[in-house]
């Protein structure tokens, strides 16, 4: 009888401890974040340049769903916590793009291979092999780029190595790693405001209106279309 007292006693703590258990492996929802534009926006896009952005390669290993983490000793690891809310290639290609349009001025950039009905004037190639910070890390870009002409002729290159310091949050990290690809964008406008083409500002073609000629005041005759008739002179006869 005692036994049988005891059993459901016993099946009541193993279910608690199991209850226990499962509490203690659920891990805190996972915050997902994206990389924002932090170039304000400037005026009206006024400049008729056009301008191909890509090929955009960006490290094997920062294409993961999961936010990579830098440790002390250089090691990477992936954060439980924080998620890219997208293909981390995929949106910086995007930001770069919206932020060099907006400090270029122009409207007409595209990013390859989307040049479909476009005769780019310069194209910049890109080449990202490290966007990573850590708790204790600053974030860190490190790139190369290359700018061709519309010919394809190399006008320019260079390896960049840009670090911006954060508080140690995710949120800190991803609005550092926004600020360092916003410098790598402005290095980009820079190089392609050297080699491109002045703005094209559209005049008006239409030819300025001929002045009115100016009207000859009209004499008398050509005013009086009714002609004169003289008065006739009185004939004189002589008698002889």
């Amino acid at each position: 009888m005692k036994h049988l007292m005891r059993l459901p006693l016993s099946m009541a703590m193993l279910g608690a401890l199991a209850l226990g258990t499962v509490g203690c492996s659920i891990a805190p929802p996972a915050q997902f974040y994206q990389l924002q534009q932090t170039l304000p926006e400037t005026g009206s896009r006024t400049n008729n340049t056009t301008v191909l952005l890509g090929p955009l390669k960006v490290a094997d290993y920062l294409q993961r769903e999961s936010i990579m983490q830098r440790e002390a000793d250089g090691s990477l690891v992936l954060s439980q916590e924080g998620l890219w809310a997208g293909n981390m290639q995929d949106d910086v290609g995007q930001l770069l793009l919206r932020q060099i349009s907006a400090e270029l001025g122009t409207s007409r950039i595209s990013l390859y291979p989307d040049r479909i009905g476009m005769q780019a004037q310069a194209q910049v190639i890109l080449n990202i092999s490290r966007l990573d910070s850590g708790v204790e890390q600053p974030a860190v870009l490190e790139a190369q780029w290359r700018l061709l002409d519309g010919k394809g002729v190399l006008r320019n290159s260079r390896v960049v190595h840009f670090k911006e310091e954060h508080d140690g949050t995710l949120s800190d990290q991803v609005r550092a790693q926004s600020e360092l690809i916003g410098r790598l964008s402005v290095q980009l406008v820079q190089a392609l405001a050297g080699e491109l083409p002045a703005p094209v500002v559209k005049t008006s073609t239409s030819k300025p209106a001929a002045p009115a000629a100016t009207q000859q005041p009209k004499s008398k005759t050509e005013s009086n279309s009714i002609p004169v008739v003289e008065p006739a002179r009185e004939v004189e006869v002589y008698r002889f």
